[in-house]
């Protein structure tokens, strides 16, 4: 790509020129003057042609955003640059400032010119920013590089969690450190009774003042402090609503995601072992940790869900590696057969599960091409249908299903199956 004149600097050449012939031709001094203009400003152009080829760099300063924006900048290199023009491409759930995303800008003179837009995300997932046309100008408008096209950076918008608190913990914390009490007495903070001493007590457990009074030594006891497993199964299969982050409506999926990110940071925070899979065209899986890295990395995946069926799905053989002292915690719309299968056999080998109901009140069918609205709200509302047998199945099951509703959503359910996993079992041989 090399620099070529401008139709400004053609029109201006040769209306002069023609100008000029015609007022020596005829003898007309007024069509001499009307055309020495245009050949100065031609002249003008001529003269301030650029004689080197620039080059271009854009670069975008966060790549990893959580409910902030970032700036692209773009960095033009040459000389004879005077006006500049990058247009960026318009991308969902993008917005740029100014809102057109175009920009037209006199530049200062110099061999590297730099100039930043800001660019702000109003939806989580893997967008790509900064991919613009940019066209330069030089001096007089007489010549225009370009349009060139700039490639972009791949950004990582982390979902912003939902707002969501929870008082009751997890039932049957395992584990050696966390935030819950335990049933058990151990090492911990908690106080539990008052006991006499035996051999292997600490001696900073003593009670001096039981001991002076009962005259024997006695011992405080504590309960251990413990943390939970959890596992955050995300449906994604499907995108059910108008995708409209999070200052517009969110469909199913956005309301999956951001109750995905909330709960697991609810139970990260409290030291928690949490792990995700995720059901989608990709099905990742992340293993159970701890800590704020695990935290992001949590984030991080839950950004990146693809709607769609992986390949080679089965949901009664998926395998997610849980066992009775995990609680798996099923986000989804249920709309789907294969999420039910996939509760009911979790159900069926003795795992405590329940599910958080993502489906946005109000929900309706979405458009299809060459379909009558007539048609689409009657499969929608058989589709509901079929969706509250499945509800219904899994609650004879004893599988929970709650409707997501931010802070306390879980409460009433934790406590039930606290109460359950403390119920006598009787087994049929």
């Amino acid at each position: 790509m090399s620099w070529r004149a401008t139709p400004a600097l053609v029109r201006a050449v040769l209306a002069g020129l023609v100008g000029l012939a015609l007022g020596v031709a005829f003898a007309s001094p007024t069509a001499a003057l009307a055309a020495v203009p245009l050949v100065l400003l031609g002249a003008l152009g001529l003269l301030g042609r650029p004689t080197s080829t620039p080059t271009l760099a854009t670069r975008v300063v966060r790549i990893l955003l959580h409910s902030q924006s970032t700036r692209s900048w773009l960095e033009v290199s040459g000389d004879g640059v005077e006006h500049l023009t990058r247009a960026v491409e318009p991308r969902p759930h993008l917005v740029t400032d100014p809102p057109p995303g175009v920009v037209s800008l006199l530049v200062e003179p110099g061999s590297v010119h730099r100039h930043g837009l800001t660019i702000g995300a109003r939806r989580w997932g893997r967008p790509v920013a900064g991919t613009e046309t940019v066209s330069l100008t030089s001096s007089w408008g007489g010549y225009r590089w370009g349009p060139a096209q700039s490639p972009g950076q791949r950004l990582t918008v982390l979902p912003n969690p939902a707002a969501y608190d929870a008082s009751t913990q997890v039932p049957d914390p395992v584990g050696l450190v966390g935030a819950h009490r335990s049933r058990r007495q151990g090492d911990g903070s908690e106080y539990a009774a008052t006991r006499p001493f035996v051999t292997g007590d600490r001696l900073r457990r003593i009670n001096w003042r039981v001991s002076a009074r009962t005259r024997a030594l006695h011992v405080d006891t504590a309960l251990t402090e413990e943390d939970t497993g959890l596992l955050l199964l995300v449906d994604g299969l499907a995108d059910h609503g108008i995708s409209g982050g999070v200052d517009g409506a969110a469909s199913s999926l956005d309301l999956t995601v951001r109750a995905a990110a909330a709960i697991a940071t609810q139970h990260i925070r409290q030291g928690d072992r949490v792990s995700l899979r995720i059901v989608d065209e990709r099905a990742r899986t992340l293993r159970p940790g701890t800590g704020s890295r695990h935290l992001q990395r949590l984030l991080g995946l839950l950004a990146g869900v693809v709607p769609g069926e992986p390949a080679r799905f089965a949901p009664d053989r998926l395998s997610l590696g849980v066992t009775g002292d995990t609680v798996v915690v099923v986000l989804s719309p249920m709309l789907s057969a294969a999420m039910g299968a996939v509760v009911a056999t979790l159900a069926r080998n003795d795992v405590r599960v329940l599910v958080v109901d993502t489906l946005p009140p109000g929900t309706t069918a979405a458009h299809q091409q060459g379909a009558s609205p007539e048609i689409a709200a009657l499969a929608w509302r058989m589709r509901l249908l079929e969706r509250d047998a499945v509800v219904s199945r899994l609650g004879g099951h004893g599988v929970p299903v709650v409707a997501w509703r931010g802070p306390g959503t879980l409460d009433e359910v934790l406590r039930m199956l606290g109460r359950r996993g403390r119920a006598p079992r009787v087994r049929v041989r």
